[in-house]
């Protein structure tokens, strides 16, 4: 068996409607707690709740991406979605809590200055063909499997340089997707994730760029099209930004030095 071959149970649901039975992605709120106390609630697909916080603490620049993972501790209850994780963080988190939805992740959040003090330039290299890189997607489908019974889910996958798939996760938000893989990179001391490449399922956001520029990724491949401001945000911080990746070719937005 693959990993590709069926999703997680708690990622699908079943729902009746016009005398049909019909899978669909399920859908929840989780809190994230630090210290006890609540910092975030996102919507999201239940599953690797504890990664998705380390991810998405790790791209709000609270956990350092260089440091080891064991420092920050994880008490999950996933019956009543929270996870709490505990400190010590390398700021204080904001007074506002942060309000995540599975379509826009952080709305109104996010400064290109802030950006750049969280997450140096990318590091030099490496270089594909623009036939691999437009190839990821197809590797991707593999790590699919939610998205193969439901049409609802995004996902994002870490890959090689050599386009070898080393890990997916799916989730309802593509936020959420990009933070848990970036939340098991860094429980498997991956981070920062230099001469890696991270593909994305659908359009390229600016908190995309965003957080694959804090955890290192050199190059970030989309299957769509990406926004004004997360083209200025790949390029300010060096990052190679591809989208329209299919069958084999992609349109190069920022440093084509790492496209052959």
């Amino acid at each position: 068996m693959t990993m590709a071959d069926q999703p997680a149970a708690h990622m699908v649901a079943t729902v009746d409607h016009d005398g049909v039975s019909d899978a669909v992605a399920v859908e929840e709120p989780l809190e994230i707690r630090v210290d006890r106390t609540a910092l975030a609630v996102t919507m999201r697909t239940p599953g690797h709740d504890e990664e998705l916080a380390l991810g998405f603490l790790v791209g709000e620049g609270l956990i350092d991406p260089l440091a080891a993972a064991p420092h920050v501790g994880l008490t999950d209850d996933l019956a009543a979605n929270v996870v709490e994780v505990r400190g010590p963080l390398l700021r204080e988190p904001p007074d506002r809590r942060f309000y995540t939805t599975s379509s826009c992740g952080v709305c109104g959040k996010g400064a290109l200055e802030e950006v750049a003090v969280l997450a140096p330039p990318a590091a030099p290299g490496p270089v594909l063909s623009r036939e691999r890189l437009g190839g990821l997607p197809d590797s991707l489908a593999a790590g699919q499997p939610a998205f193969a019974r439901t049409g609802g889910m995004h996902a994002t996958g870490l890959f090689t340089v050599d386009g070898a798939l080393l890990l997916a996760r799916e989730d309802v938000g593509r936020h959420n997707a990009m933070d848990k893989v970036i939340g098991r990179a860094l429980l498997q001391g991956l981070l920062p994730l230099h001469g890696h490449v991270l593909c994305v399922s659908g359009r390229l956001s600016f908190e995309l760029v965003q957080k694959a520029a804090v955890a290192g990724v050199p190059i970030l491949v989309g299957v769509g099209a990406p926004s004004s401001l997360a083209i200025a945000l790949a390029a300010d911080r060096g990052m190679t930004l591809c989208g329209f990746a299919r069958a084999g070719s992609v349109n190069v937005y920022s440093a084509p030095e790492r496209v052959a």
